[in-house]
Protein backbone atom coordinates (compact mmCIF):
# COMPACT_ATOMS: atom_id res chain seq x y z
CA UNK A 1 0.00 0.00 0.00
CA UNK A 2 1.44 3.41 -0.82
CA UNK A 3 2.41 5.85 2.23
CA UNK A 4 0.33 8.54 0.45
CA UNK A 5 -2.77 10.23 2.91
CA UNK A 6 -4.92 12.92 1.77
CA UNK A 7 -8.11 14.14 3.23
CA UNK A 8 -11.25 16.23 2.83
CA UNK A 9 -12.58 18.23 5.75
CA UNK A 10 -15.62 20.26 4.92
CA UNK A 11 -17.12 22.59 7.12
CA UNK A 12 -20.67 21.44 8.33
CA UNK A 13 -22.51 24.86 7.23
CA UNK A 14 -25.23 23.44 4.42
CA UNK A 15 -25.13 21.46 1.16
CA UNK A 16 -22.12 20.69 -0.62
CA UNK A 17 -21.29 22.97 -2.87
CA UNK A 18 -19.83 21.80 -6.71
CA UNK A 19 -16.22 23.40 -5.88
CA UNK A 20 -16.22 21.09 -2.16
CA UNK A 21 -17.28 18.05 -4.00
CA UNK A 22 -14.61 18.76 -6.55
CA UNK A 23 -12.00 18.75 -3.86
CA UNK A 24 -12.89 15.87 -2.15
CA UNK A 25 -13.03 13.64 -5.27
CA UNK A 26 -9.48 14.82 -6.48
CA UNK A 27 -8.06 14.18 -2.91
CA UNK A 28 -9.74 11.20 -3.17
CA UNK A 29 -8.79 9.88 -6.06
CA UNK A 30 -5.14 11.32 -6.17
CA UNK A 31 -4.87 8.39 -2.84
CA UNK A 32 -6.89 5.74 -4.26
CA UNK A 33 -4.27 6.05 -7.41
CA UNK A 34 -1.32 5.07 -5.62
CA UNK A 35 -3.40 3.04 -2.96
CA UNK A 36 -3.33 5.28 -0.31
CA UNK A 37 -5.73 6.14 2.21
CA UNK A 38 -8.08 8.53 2.52
CA UNK A 39 -9.59 10.55 5.73
CA UNK A 40 -12.54 12.59 5.98
CA UNK A 41 -12.41 15.15 8.99
CA UNK A 42 -15.75 17.74 10.04
CA UNK A 43 -14.15 21.07 10.63
CA UNK A 44 -16.50 22.24 12.83
CA UNK A 45 -14.38 24.46 14.93
CA UNK A 46 -16.44 28.42 13.74
CA UNK A 47 -19.70 27.21 15.77
CA UNK A 48 -21.92 30.38 14.84
CA UNK A 49 -21.77 29.07 10.73
CA UNK A 50 -22.84 25.70 12.12
CA UNK A 51 -26.10 24.03 10.21
CA UNK A 52 -27.82 21.07 12.24
CA UNK A 53 -27.59 18.30 9.96
CA UNK A 54 -25.16 19.26 7.42
CA UNK A 55 -22.73 16.57 8.98
CA UNK A 56 -25.27 13.75 7.77
CA UNK A 57 -25.64 15.83 4.31
CA UNK A 58 -21.47 15.37 3.59
CA UNK A 59 -21.71 11.78 5.00
CA UNK A 60 -24.55 11.48 2.65
CA UNK A 61 -23.23 13.05 -0.46
CA UNK A 62 -20.09 10.75 -0.11
CA UNK A 63 -22.12 7.69 -0.17
CA UNK A 64 -24.44 8.71 -3.02
CA UNK A 65 -21.13 9.35 -4.67
CA UNK A 66 -19.04 6.53 -4.18
CA UNK A 67 -16.25 8.22 -2.38
CA UNK A 68 -15.72 6.13 0.50
CA UNK A 69 -13.29 7.16 3.36
CA UNK A 70 -10.76 4.47 5.15
CA UNK A 71 -10.52 7.22 8.12
CA UNK A 72 -13.57 9.05 9.55
CA UNK A 73 -16.61 9.97 11.50
CA UNK A 74 -18.64 6.77 12.16
CA UNK A 75 -15.97 4.32 10.72
CA UNK A 76 -12.94 5.59 13.30
CA UNK A 77 -9.69 5.02 12.68
CA UNK A 78 -6.50 5.17 14.61
CA UNK A 79 -6.37 8.89 14.55
CA UNK A 80 -9.66 9.73 15.97
CA UNK A 81 -11.68 11.77 17.32
CA UNK A 82 -12.42 12.98 13.77
CA UNK A 83 -14.56 15.96 14.62
CA UNK A 84 -12.72 19.06 15.33
CA UNK A 85 -14.64 20.24 18.58
CA UNK A 86 -13.47 17.27 20.02
CA UNK A 87 -9.98 17.58 19.62
CA UNK A 88 -9.85 21.05 21.48
CA UNK A 89 -7.20 19.78 24.08
CA UNK A 90 -5.09 18.99 21.37
CA UNK A 91 -5.04 21.99 19.58
CA UNK A 92 -4.67 23.94 23.42
CA UNK A 93 -1.77 21.98 24.24
CA UNK A 94 0.17 22.73 20.80
CA UNK A 95 -0.30 26.18 20.72
CA UNK A 96 1.07 25.91 24.05
CA UNK A 97 3.99 24.42 22.94
CA UNK A 98 4.55 27.12 20.25
CA UNK A 99 4.62 29.89 23.03
CA UNK A 100 7.10 28.06 24.58
CA UNK A 101 8.97 28.34 22.04
CA UNK A 102 8.61 32.05 20.97
CA UNK A 103 6.49 31.32 18.38
CA UNK A 104 3.49 32.21 19.40
CA UNK A 105 2.06 34.80 22.80
CA UNK A 106 -0.98 35.50 24.61
CA UNK A 107 -3.15 38.69 23.32
CA UNK A 108 -5.17 40.19 26.34
CA UNK A 109 -6.41 42.74 23.61
CA UNK A 110 -10.13 44.07 23.95
CA UNK A 111 -12.68 43.63 20.86
CA UNK A 112 -12.94 47.50 21.36
CA UNK A 113 -9.26 48.07 20.82
CA UNK A 114 -9.09 45.72 17.48
CA UNK A 115 -12.46 47.73 15.91
CA UNK A 116 -10.19 51.01 16.66
CA UNK A 117 -7.35 49.90 14.88
CA UNK A 118 -9.94 49.89 11.28
CA UNK A 119 -10.13 52.63 8.53
CA UNK A 120 -13.38 54.33 7.54
CA UNK A 121 -13.80 51.21 5.23
CA UNK A 122 -13.63 48.82 8.14
CA UNK A 123 -10.17 47.29 7.21
CA UNK A 124 -7.44 47.21 9.20
CA UNK A 125 -4.66 44.42 10.89
CA UNK A 126 -3.74 43.66 14.39
CA UNK A 127 -0.71 45.87 15.26
CA UNK A 128 1.19 43.50 17.60
CA UNK A 129 0.26 45.46 20.46
CA UNK A 130 0.85 42.42 22.77
CA UNK A 131 3.62 40.99 21.55
CA UNK A 132 6.57 42.14 23.93
CA UNK A 133 4.53 41.52 27.54
CA UNK A 134 6.68 40.51 29.85
CA UNK A 135 5.96 37.35 31.55
CA UNK A 136 5.18 39.05 34.64
CA UNK A 137 2.28 41.04 32.64
CA UNK A 138 1.62 37.78 30.89
CA UNK A 139 1.26 35.89 34.46
CA UNK A 140 -0.61 38.67 36.05
CA UNK A 141 -3.24 39.00 33.24
CA UNK A 142 -3.75 35.40 33.66
CA UNK A 143 -4.53 35.40 37.34
CA UNK A 144 -6.80 37.59 36.56
CA UNK A 145 -8.67 35.52 34.65
CA UNK A 146 -8.45 38.08 31.78
CA UNK A 147 -9.84 37.24 28.66
CA UNK A 148 -6.97 35.99 25.62
CA UNK A 149 -6.45 34.76 22.31
CA UNK A 150 -3.36 32.95 21.28
CA UNK A 151 -1.74 34.57 18.03
CA UNK A 152 0.90 33.37 15.51
CA UNK A 153 3.88 35.39 15.87
CA UNK A 154 4.82 35.87 12.10
CA UNK A 155 8.41 36.73 10.82
CA UNK A 156 9.24 40.66 10.55
CA UNK A 157 11.66 40.42 8.00
CA UNK A 158 12.53 38.10 4.95
CA UNK A 159 10.48 36.00 2.48
CA UNK A 160 8.40 32.53 2.94
CA UNK A 161 7.58 30.45 -0.03
CA UNK A 162 6.39 26.77 -0.77
CA UNK A 163 6.59 25.12 -4.03
CA UNK A 164 2.99 23.84 -5.02
CA UNK A 165 2.40 21.18 -7.54
CA UNK A 166 0.12 22.78 -10.09
CA UNK A 167 1.18 26.44 -9.53
CA UNK A 168 4.86 26.06 -8.84
CA UNK A 169 6.86 28.06 -6.44
CA UNK A 170 4.94 30.95 -4.55
CA UNK A 171 6.43 33.46 -2.42
CA UNK A 172 4.91 35.94 -0.27
CA UNK A 173 6.97 38.59 1.79
CA UNK A 174 6.37 38.33 5.37
CA UNK A 175 5.76 41.90 6.28
CA UNK A 176 2.89 41.55 4.34
CA UNK A 177 1.66 38.54 7.19
CA UNK A 178 -0.16 39.56 10.14
CA UNK A 179 -0.01 37.87 13.38
CA UNK A 180 -2.83 35.71 12.74
CA UNK A 181 -5.07 34.03 15.64
CA UNK A 182 -4.89 30.10 16.66
CA UNK A 183 -6.54 29.83 19.71
CA UNK A 184 -9.72 31.98 20.17
CA UNK A 185 -11.08 33.46 23.27
CA UNK A 186 -13.66 30.72 23.50
CA UNK A 187 -11.43 28.18 23.58
CA UNK A 188 -11.33 26.79 19.43
CA UNK A 189 -8.95 26.76 17.23
CA UNK A 190 -9.20 28.73 13.93
CA UNK A 191 -8.84 27.44 10.96
CA UNK A 192 -5.58 28.43 10.17
CA UNK A 193 -4.06 26.49 13.14
CA UNK A 194 -6.21 23.63 13.76
CA UNK A 195 -6.07 21.96 10.21
CA UNK A 196 -2.27 21.99 10.42
CA UNK A 197 -2.37 20.07 13.83
CA UNK A 198 -4.55 17.89 12.11
CA UNK A 199 -3.05 17.19 9.11
CA UNK A 200 0.34 16.50 10.76
CA UNK A 201 -0.79 14.04 13.37
CA UNK A 202 -2.65 12.17 10.65
CA UNK A 203 -0.42 11.81 8.57
CA UNK A 204 -1.38 13.71 5.61
CA UNK A 205 1.07 13.79 2.93
CA UNK A 206 -0.81 15.37 0.17
CA UNK A 207 -3.11 18.85 0.94
CA UNK A 208 -5.61 19.00 -2.11
CA UNK A 209 -8.46 22.33 -1.94
CA UNK A 210 -8.98 25.04 -3.66
CA UNK A 211 -6.27 27.59 -5.37
CA UNK A 212 -7.83 30.67 -2.65
CA UNK A 213 -5.49 29.15 -0.03
CA UNK A 214 -2.71 29.58 -2.84
CA UNK A 215 -1.54 32.68 -0.91
CA UNK A 216 -2.13 32.08 2.92
CA UNK A 217 -0.23 28.80 2.62
CA UNK A 218 3.01 30.25 3.49
CA UNK A 219 1.27 31.16 6.64
CA UNK A 220 0.25 27.49 7.06
CA UNK A 221 4.14 26.26 6.47
CA UNK A 222 5.62 28.59 8.86
CA UNK A 223 3.56 26.73 11.30
CA UNK A 224 4.88 23.22 10.34
CA UNK A 225 8.71 24.72 10.25
CA UNK A 226 7.63 26.33 13.87
CA UNK A 227 6.63 22.89 15.01
CA UNK A 228 9.71 21.43 13.52
CA UNK A 229 7.51 19.31 10.86
CA UNK A 230 7.98 18.06 7.43
CA UNK A 231 5.67 20.33 5.09
CA UNK A 232 3.15 18.22 2.97
CA UNK A 233 2.85 18.51 -0.09
CA UNK A 234 0.40 21.49 -1.67
CA UNK A 235 -2.01 20.69 -4.51
CA UNK A 236 -4.17 23.71 -5.34
CA UNK A 237 -6.86 23.33 -7.40
CA UNK A 238 -8.02 25.95 -10.45
CA UNK A 239 -10.81 28.35 -9.87
CA UNK A 240 -14.11 27.03 -10.64
CA UNK A 241 -15.77 29.46 -12.94
CA UNK A 242 -19.70 29.80 -14.06
CA UNK A 243 -21.52 30.93 -17.22
CA UNK A 244 -24.42 33.13 -17.15
CA UNK A 245 -27.32 33.57 -19.90
CA UNK A 246 -25.01 36.05 -21.83
CA UNK A 247 -22.05 33.99 -21.91
CA UNK A 248 -19.89 36.10 -19.38
CA UNK A 249 -17.86 33.69 -16.74
CA UNK A 250 -17.41 34.69 -13.51
CA UNK A 251 -17.00 32.29 -10.13
CA UNK A 252 -19.73 29.61 -9.91
CA UNK A 253 -22.33 30.84 -7.40
CA UNK A 254 -26.17 30.94 -7.14
CA UNK A 255 -26.71 33.10 -9.93
CA UNK A 256 -25.97 30.49 -12.42
CA UNK A 257 -27.91 27.93 -10.97
CA UNK A 258 -28.25 24.80 -8.44
CA UNK A 259 -24.37 24.74 -7.46
CA UNK A 260 -24.56 21.88 -4.61
CA UNK A 261 -24.61 18.69 -4.86
CA UNK A 262 -28.09 18.19 -3.92
CA UNK A 263 -29.63 20.66 -5.85
CA UNK A 264 -28.53 18.99 -8.99
CA UNK A 265 -29.96 15.74 -7.52
CA UNK A 266 -33.00 16.95 -6.97
CA UNK A 267 -33.45 18.48 -10.33
CA UNK A 268 -32.87 14.55 -11.76
CA UNK A 269 -29.37 14.59 -12.09
CA UNK A 270 -27.93 11.19 -11.38
CA UNK A 271 -24.93 11.01 -8.86
CA UNK A 272 -22.63 9.07 -11.10
CA UNK A 273 -23.01 11.45 -13.97
CA UNK A 274 -22.09 14.23 -11.52
CA UNK A 275 -19.35 12.63 -10.80
CA UNK A 276 -17.79 11.94 -13.90
CA UNK A 277 -18.57 15.43 -15.43
CA UNK A 278 -17.06 17.11 -11.82
CA UNK A 279 -13.88 15.23 -12.61
CA UNK A 280 -13.27 16.60 -15.70
CA UNK A 281 -13.03 19.98 -14.26
CA UNK A 282 -9.86 20.69 -13.90
CA UNK A 283 -8.21 17.60 -14.80
CA UNK A 284 -7.72 15.78 -17.85
CA UNK A 285 -6.06 11.77 -18.73
CA UNK A 286 -3.06 12.08 -20.44
CA UNK A 287 -3.03 10.21 -23.56
CA UNK A 288 -6.60 9.72 -24.14
CA UNK A 289 -9.76 11.74 -25.29
CA UNK A 290 -11.75 9.36 -23.26
CA UNK A 291 -15.29 11.48 -21.21
CA UNK A 292 -16.99 8.68 -19.58
CA UNK A 293 -15.57 6.87 -16.31
CA UNK A 294 -16.51 5.08 -13.69
CA UNK A 295 -15.24 5.57 -10.43
CA UNK A 296 -12.84 2.15 -11.17
CA UNK A 297 -11.57 3.69 -14.03
CA UNK A 298 -10.94 7.30 -12.25
CA UNK A 299 -8.85 5.86 -9.80
CA UNK A 300 -6.82 3.91 -12.37
CA UNK A 301 -6.62 6.67 -14.49
CA UNK A 302 -6.09 9.82 -12.10
CA UNK A 303 -2.58 11.95 -11.83
CA UNK A 304 -1.82 14.84 -10.59
CA UNK A 305 -0.07 15.70 -14.33
CA UNK A 306 -3.22 16.01 -15.23
CA UNK A 307 -4.52 19.05 -13.22
CA UNK A 308 -4.69 22.31 -14.94
CA UNK A 309 -3.70 25.58 -13.70
CA UNK A 310 -6.86 27.56 -16.15
CA UNK A 311 -10.28 28.27 -14.47
CA UNK A 312 -12.79 25.33 -15.49
CA UNK A 313 -16.08 26.84 -16.71
CA UNK A 314 -18.91 24.26 -15.19
CA UNK A 315 -21.41 24.24 -17.92
CA UNK A 316 -25.34 23.22 -17.20
CA UNK A 317 -25.71 22.16 -21.14
CA UNK A 318 -22.57 19.42 -20.79
CA UNK A 319 -23.71 17.93 -17.56
CA UNK A 320 -26.98 18.08 -19.01
CA UNK A 321 -25.78 16.06 -22.21
CA UNK A 322 -23.48 13.49 -19.93
CA UNK A 323 -26.94 13.07 -17.52
CA UNK A 324 -28.71 12.20 -20.56
CA UNK A 325 -26.02 9.58 -21.82
CA UNK A 326 -26.11 7.96 -18.35
CA UNK A 327 -29.96 8.20 -18.14
CA UNK A 328 -30.20 6.60 -21.39
CA UNK A 329 -27.51 2.82 -20.28
CA UNK A 330 -29.93 3.12 -16.92
CA UNK A 331 -31.24 -0.71 -16.47
CA UNK A 332 -35.18 -0.82 -17.04
CA UNK A 333 -35.65 -1.32 -13.73
CA UNK A 334 -33.45 1.68 -12.22
CA UNK A 335 -35.05 3.63 -14.45
CA UNK A 336 -38.61 2.98 -13.78
CA UNK A 337 -37.79 3.43 -10.23
CA UNK A 338 -37.12 6.85 -11.09
CA UNK A 339 -38.92 7.50 -13.56
CA UNK A 340 -42.14 6.21 -12.55
CA UNK A 341 -42.85 7.85 -9.38
CA UNK A 342 -42.99 10.94 -11.30
CA UNK A 343 -44.91 9.96 -14.31
CA UNK A 344 -47.64 8.70 -11.70
CA UNK A 345 -47.54 12.01 -9.36
CA UNK A 346 -48.00 13.58 -12.39
CA UNK A 347 -50.22 11.94 -14.90
CA UNK A 348 -52.59 10.31 -12.50
CA UNK A 349 -53.70 6.16 -12.52
CA UNK A 350 -55.78 6.38 -15.32
CA UNK A 351 -53.14 6.06 -18.38
CA UNK A 352 -50.23 3.60 -19.20
CA UNK A 353 -47.84 4.57 -16.85
CA UNK A 354 -44.93 2.03 -17.55
CA UNK A 355 -45.25 2.97 -21.27
CA UNK A 356 -45.20 6.68 -21.21
CA UNK A 357 -41.54 6.07 -18.80
CA UNK A 358 -40.69 3.54 -21.39
CA UNK A 359 -41.52 6.54 -24.10
CA UNK A 360 -39.44 9.02 -22.38
CA UNK A 361 -36.06 6.59 -21.51
CA UNK A 362 -33.96 8.06 -24.13
CA UNK A 363 -35.85 11.57 -24.78
CA UNK A 364 -34.91 13.44 -21.06
CA UNK A 365 -31.66 14.72 -19.72
CA UNK A 366 -32.83 14.72 -16.76
CA UNK A 367 -35.76 13.70 -14.40
CA UNK A 368 -37.55 16.70 -14.05
CA UNK A 369 -37.74 17.18 -17.18
CA UNK A 370 -40.46 14.41 -17.38
CA UNK A 371 -42.89 16.92 -15.43
CA UNK A 372 -42.53 19.63 -18.52
CA UNK A 373 -42.44 16.66 -21.49
CA UNK A 374 -46.11 15.33 -20.24
CA UNK A 375 -48.23 18.12 -20.20
CA UNK A 376 -49.91 17.03 -23.66
CA UNK A 377 -51.23 13.96 -21.18
CA UNK A 378 -52.68 15.79 -18.34
CA UNK A 379 -54.57 18.01 -20.04
CA UNK A 380 -56.34 18.39 -23.49
CA UNK A 381 -53.95 21.38 -24.74
CA UNK A 382 -55.60 23.91 -27.01
CA UNK A 383 -54.49 23.74 -30.51
CA UNK A 384 -55.11 25.12 -34.10
CA UNK A 385 -55.93 22.99 -36.95
CA UNK A 386 -52.61 23.84 -39.13
CA UNK A 387 -51.13 21.47 -36.95
CA UNK A 388 -52.69 18.81 -39.30
CA UNK A 389 -50.55 20.10 -42.29
CA UNK A 390 -47.40 17.86 -42.79
CA UNK A 391 -45.97 18.81 -46.39
CA UNK A 392 -43.37 15.40 -45.86
CA UNK A 393 -47.00 12.94 -45.56
CA UNK A 394 -48.89 15.54 -48.06
CA UNK A 395 -51.69 16.10 -44.86
CA UNK A 396 -54.02 19.09 -44.52
CA UNK A 397 -56.70 19.55 -42.18
CA UNK A 398 -59.13 18.32 -44.72
CA UNK A 399 -57.56 15.16 -45.50
CA UNK A 400 -57.00 14.64 -41.44
CA UNK A 401 -60.75 14.49 -40.98
CA UNK A 402 -61.78 12.49 -43.32
CA UNK A 403 -58.90 9.85 -41.44
CA UNK A 404 -60.03 10.58 -38.78
CA UNK A 405 -63.60 10.13 -39.82
CA UNK A 406 -62.88 6.62 -40.81
CA UNK A 407 -60.53 5.51 -38.81
CA UNK A 408 -62.80 6.49 -35.26
CA UNK A 409 -65.28 3.04 -35.86
CA UNK A 410 -62.33 1.06 -36.83
CA UNK A 411 -61.07 1.73 -33.31
CA UNK A 412 -63.83 2.14 -31.34
CA UNK A 413 -64.28 -2.17 -32.35
CA UNK A 414 -60.28 -2.64 -31.28
CA UNK A 415 -60.55 -4.85 -28.10
CA UNK A 416 -56.91 -5.58 -27.63
CA UNK A 417 -55.71 -1.90 -26.60
CA UNK A 418 -51.89 -2.23 -27.33
CA UNK A 419 -49.35 -0.75 -29.81
CA UNK A 420 -49.10 -3.59 -32.09
CA UNK A 421 -52.94 -4.26 -32.70
CA UNK A 422 -53.41 -0.21 -33.20
CA UNK A 423 -50.57 -0.32 -35.25
CA UNK A 424 -51.90 -3.07 -37.94
CA UNK A 425 -55.51 -1.45 -37.79
CA UNK A 426 -54.02 1.62 -39.36
CA UNK A 427 -51.98 -0.01 -41.43
CA UNK A 428 -54.18 -2.09 -42.54
CA UNK A 429 -57.10 1.30 -42.95
CA UNK A 430 -53.98 3.18 -44.77
CA UNK A 431 -53.47 0.05 -47.34
CA UNK A 432 -57.15 -0.43 -48.35
CA UNK A 433 -57.89 3.50 -48.89
CA UNK A 434 -54.11 3.70 -50.79
CA UNK A 435 -53.20 5.86 -48.24
CA UNK A 436 -49.66 6.82 -47.30
CA UNK A 437 -49.79 5.36 -43.38
CA UNK A 438 -47.37 8.26 -42.60
CA UNK A 439 -50.20 10.10 -43.00
CA UNK A 440 -52.60 8.21 -41.29
CA UNK A 441 -50.29 8.24 -37.80
CA UNK A 442 -50.01 11.47 -38.65
CA UNK A 443 -53.35 12.42 -38.34
CA UNK A 444 -54.09 10.27 -35.49
CA UNK A 445 -50.91 10.94 -33.66
CA UNK A 446 -52.13 14.98 -34.01
CA UNK A 447 -55.54 14.41 -32.80
CA UNK A 448 -54.43 12.43 -29.78
CA UNK A 449 -51.33 14.78 -28.34
CA UNK A 450 -52.77 18.01 -29.53
CA UNK A 451 -48.62 18.87 -30.51
CA UNK A 452 -46.28 18.89 -32.93
CA UNK A 453 -43.41 17.32 -31.31
CA UNK A 454 -44.20 14.08 -29.09
CA UNK A 455 -42.28 10.99 -27.22
CA UNK A 456 -43.50 8.07 -29.51
CA UNK A 457 -45.65 7.79 -32.26
CA UNK A 458 -49.52 7.74 -32.77
CA UNK A 459 -50.21 4.19 -31.91
CA UNK A 460 -47.94 3.92 -28.69
CA UNK A 461 -49.81 7.41 -27.29
CA UNK A 462 -52.84 5.67 -27.94
CA UNK A 463 -52.19 2.85 -25.91
CA UNK A 464 -50.42 5.06 -23.08
CA UNK A 465 -53.68 7.45 -22.71
CA UNK A 466 -56.16 4.36 -23.22
CA UNK A 467 -58.86 3.42 -25.24
CA UNK A 468 -61.05 5.62 -23.31
CA UNK A 469 -59.50 8.78 -23.94
CA UNK A 470 -58.04 8.57 -26.94
CA UNK A 471 -61.64 7.63 -28.64
CA UNK A 472 -62.49 10.95 -26.63
CA UNK A 473 -59.64 12.81 -28.52
CA UNK A 474 -60.20 11.83 -31.49
CA UNK A 475 -63.52 12.91 -31.44
CA UNK A 476 -63.26 16.17 -30.25
CA UNK A 477 -60.51 16.46 -33.35
CA UNK A 478 -63.41 15.61 -35.98
CA UNK A 479 -65.62 18.20 -34.05
CA UNK A 480 -62.89 21.05 -33.94
CA UNK A 481 -62.09 20.47 -37.68
CA UNK A 482 -65.44 20.28 -38.68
Amino acid sequence: MSNTVTRFAPSPTGFMHIGNLRTALYSYLLTKSQGGKFILRIEDTDQVRLVEGATEVILDTLKMTGIDYDEGPVIGGDHGPYIQSERLPIYKEYAEKLVKGGHAYYCFCTPERLESLKDENGIGGYDGHCRGLSREEIEKNLAEGMPYVIRQRMPDEGKTSYVDVVYGEVEIDNSELRDQIMIKADGYPTYNFCHVVDDYLMGVTHVVRGNEYLTSTPKYCLLYDAFGWERPTYVHLPLLMGKDEEGKVSKLSKRHGAVSFQDLVNDGYLPEAIVNYIALLGWCPKDSNQEFFTMDELKESFSIEGLSKSPAVFDYEKLKWFNGEYIKKLPEDEYNAKALPIVREVCGEHINAEKLASLLHTRISCFSEIREMVGFVTSRLPMESDLYTNKKNKTTPEICKEILTDCLPLLETVESWDNDTLFAVLKEYAASKEKKAGAVMWAVRIAVARQAVTPGGATELMEVFGKAESIERIRLAIEELG
